[in-house]
């Protein structure tokens, strides 16, 4: 029998209840964090052991050459773990305009000019030394153990892989590691990555060390040498993860977390803070009025995030001259009911990713996303060691002045950033850890999720389920093709230009949450996990 995998039709999937609890965008990997776990782990060492398991299942997304970020409570407080990675020492403006042109405006989007040191196997390691329970090796066995036998490959996967093919298949090593006939792989067929797992045993057995300045990170300055770039291992012997505190804003009694700048979260506690100002409950939660109300917060919110958002040390503004209650309270008023609008940004200064979460009985909440950004990121694979690496350089501008100045790009610098793990409390006790993976859908996804949940008390499976509309730039909406069609009609009428899609997956993200619903071991957490992607909550 050969069956059609592409259904046609909507189907919800039902909020998972249990005292400890992995959600992720893979099975396997969900399972993964969930063995270890029976194993006596706690919540950390379950998203250690998922992210590894997830750079094999989800390629088309992440791998070992990733970076990551962290929200997590350790039963007593917040932590904030920034691992996005820094520009080689090589990298300076004129070393982008000799090599491209006097006119570049970016690094490029593929090959190793794209590729910063990764920061992913650092989170890994740092997160399991100071929280995790049991030994790192023990959280890499089963990513090993599905890279040396293999998986037999999901839908959603499948297509990603076949979609990024053409780009890809001509860059150094890409087709070595993902084209093993040739071609992508078919859905239902076994991938094995023989090399991912010599480089997770080599990242086990010497707690990450073979990456940052041992034989993983020689391999790859060995590669990148052979293929025009100039990453060294110097490089990533010199790199370290940063632990942060959470920046902020309250929205309806509960407080959103996020990861300060490099990172684009602050785009959702900017467009909460000016939502605050309006009676979004008051509307219908699907009707036009609501949906025309966080579009424009969210323009608004953008256009501060891309003018000013960047490396900390570089940034013009802070972010609490950003989120200035005062300051929002100016901007909310600039919204208007009955059309849609082009903002641009304000003057707040005074006088691609996979996403999962878990969380144990003992309290412990892990908000963790990792990725490759552009789908498989740089397209340049080591082959020695199986280390798909990320393209998160092309995030930096090369031209002084322009949009972003603060955003240039310098040796040792981390670029303006997409990926956002996310984490909600009340009166500063935990209530849920949750994320909205997919480029700048995510604090998209953040507010469209938490607005339906706070204001309109949809459960956090029925708020993942629920259509969203995605900001691109300008007047450019996308929608989902599920969206109520006089909404769509409405927010046309308003002067949206909007463009209905049918590739949930490319446009509107996939999220993973777990809702806390009182003390872990009476009354446990509620999870969901997005249908857009192959997905899976679970929990015992």
């Amino acid at each position: 029998m050969s069956f059609d995998f592409n259904s046609t039709y909507t189907s919800q999937r039902l909020p998972l209840f249990a005292r400890n609890v992995v959600s992720t965008s893979h099975p396997l990997a969900a399972q993964a964090g969930l063995r270890m776990m029976l194993k006596g782990g706690n919540a950390v060492d379950a998203a250690v052991a998922a992210a590894a398991t997830l750079t094999l299942t989800e390629p088309v997304s992440n791998g070992l050459g990733s970076d990551a970020f962290c929200i997590l409570w350790d039963g007593q407080q917040l932590h904030g773990l920034n691992a996005s990675g820094c520009a080689p020492q090589s990298w300076t403006p004129d070393y982008f305009k000799r090599k491209y042109g006097a006119d570049v405006a970016a690094p490029p989007k593929r090959g190793f000019d794209s590729v910063t040191v990764p920061g992913a196997v650092s989170s890994w390691v740092a997160l399991s030394e100071r929280f995790g329970k049991l030994p790192f090796a023990d959280l890499m066995e089963p990513a090993i153990e599905i890279a040396e036998r293999g998986y037999l490959l999901p839908v959603v996967v499948q297509q990603k892989w076949a979609a990024a093919t053409p780009e890809l298949q001509s860059l150094p090593g890409f087709a070595e590691s993902f084209l093993p006939w040739g071609r992508a792989p078919h859905v239902g067929e076994l991938f094995q990555f023989k090399a991912a797992a010599r480089g997770l045993r080599a990242i086990a057995e010497s707690k990450g060390q073979a990456f940052y300045g041992g034989e993983i990170a020689q391999a790859i300055e060995r590669f990148s040498a052979q293929h025009g770039g100039t990453l060294t291992a110097q490089d990533f012997a010199a790199y370290r993860p940063e632990w942060v505190t959470p920046i902020a804003q309250n929205y309806r009694g509960y407080t959103l977390h996020e990861i300060p700048p490099n990172g684009q979260g602050i785009a959702a506690l900017i467009a909460l803070g000016i939502l605050e100002h309006f009676d979004v409950a008051g509307l219908p939660v699907d009707g036009v009025d609501s949906q025309h109300l966080q579009i424009e917060a969210m323009k608004l919110a953008f256009a501060d995030v891309y003018r000013y958002v960047a490396d900390p040390a570089s940034m013009e503004v802070t972010p609490a001259q950003m989120l200035d209650p005062a300051y929002l309270a100016s901007r909310a008023k600039l919204i208007q009911m009955n059309k849609a609008q082009d903002f641009g940004a304000g003057n707040p200064v005074k006088g691609g990713t996979i996403y999962l979460t878990a969380a144990d009985e003992n309290g412990m909440m892990v908000s963790f996303i990792q990725s490759n950004y552009m789908g498989f990121g740089s397209g340049c694979v080591e082959p020695q060691f199986g280390v798909s690496l990320q393209n998160r350089g092309h995030g930096f501008n090369v031209q002084a002045g322009g949009l972003n100045p603060a955003n240039l790009v310098a040796p040792g610098k981390r670029p303006f950033h997409t990926i956002i793990p996310a984490f909600l409390t009340k009166d500063g006790q935990p209530v849920m850890s949750y994320g909205v993976m997919g480029a700048n859908m995510q604090p998209q996804g953040h507010m469209q999720t938490l607005v339906r949940m706070l204001d309109y008390g949809q459960n956090p499976q029925a708020a993942c389920d629920a259509p969203r509309w995605r900001y691109n730039a300008g007047y450019s909406i996308n929608v989902e093709a599920a969206m109520h069609a006089p909404t769509v009609q409405g927010l046309a009428s308003r002067g949206h230009q909007m463009d209905v899609i049918n590739d949930s997956y490319q446009d509107f993200g996939a999220g993973q949450f777990i809702w806390r619903m009182g003390d872990p071991k009476v009354h446990g957490y509620v999870a969901a996990s997005d249908a857009r992607r192959d997905g899976q909550a679970v929990g015992f």
